[in-house]
């Protein structure tokens, strides 16, 4: 079975929610039965697949983040949060 296609907000939203300084802050769900990135209340929440098991679900964070934003993983920094839901990040 294939596995679904995520749900994604528009690029442009996300990128709208950054503070001056190009940081964003998340709100992260691991182990989720989907993969998906909404917008509700002025907060990008992203659901992920992953287990929080090693810093699993922080790397299918970014991935699914830079995917949605259309650019490289490599440009998504992840600033605070690493063993939190609440997450702040860089755009790169």
């Amino acid at each position: 079975m294939a596995k679904p296609k995520a749900d994604l907000a528009p690029a442009h939203a996300i990128r709208a929610l950054a503070d001056g300084e190009g940081r964003l802050a998340l709100r992260v769900t691991p182990g989720a039965r989907t993969e998906a990135v909404t917008i509700a209340g002025g907060v990008v929440h992203i659901k992920v697949r992953a287990r929080p098991d090693g810093g699993a679900a922080n790397a299918a964070v970014l991935e699914l983040l830079a995917r949605t934003l259309n650019t490289a993983p490599s440009r998504i920094t992840l600033l605070r949060g690493a063993t939190s839901r609440q997450k702040l990040v860089q755009l790169g």
